[in-house]
């Protein structure tokens, strides 16, 4: 089976990321690695002082995932040109990701009834990351 899976580069604030998005999607964080425990850390450029910045983190929500770095740079990271689906069962569920997703970002569409999804709205969180949440049919 393929599976295309987002990866996000949060150049300096991952964790920050990982704490927001398991508080705002119910997220499990299974695996976290910094760049100081790399078996290899001379291999990787990383801005000074980065040794316990993030490397690799996976969180699941669901049975989905969503990979988060640190990347290799301090500078802001830009998250334009694409958003994050994510359908979800039961109204409740959507609202509180909604709700969760949308403190301190900006809704572009409320939540509201479609012809493609029984409720369906569009946010972009704190970080910049472009969300479309659904009601699973």
């Amino acid at each position: 089976m393929t599976k295309i899976e987002p990866y996000l580069f949060a150049n300096g604030r991952a964790d920050e990321m990982i704490g927001f998005y398991k508080h705002a999607l119910g997220a499990e964080v299974p695996m976290r690695m910094t760049w100081g425990d790399s078996p290899t850390p001379n291999d990787w450029p990383m801005p000074a002082g980065w040794a316990a910045k993030v490397m690799h983190a996976t969180l699941t929500a669901g049975n989905a995932q969503l990979m988060i770095s640190d990347g290799d740079s301090d500078k802001p990271a830009n998250f334009n040109g694409f958003r994050i689906s994510l359908a979800l069962d039961g109204e409740a569920n959507v609202r509180r990701a909604f709700d969760a997703l949308a403190v301190d970002g900006s809704v572009q569409m409320p939540l509201s009834p479609t012809f493609w999804a029984p409720l369906f709205g569009m946010v972009t969180d704190k970080f910049g990351i472009g969300w479309m949440i659904g009601l699973n049919p």
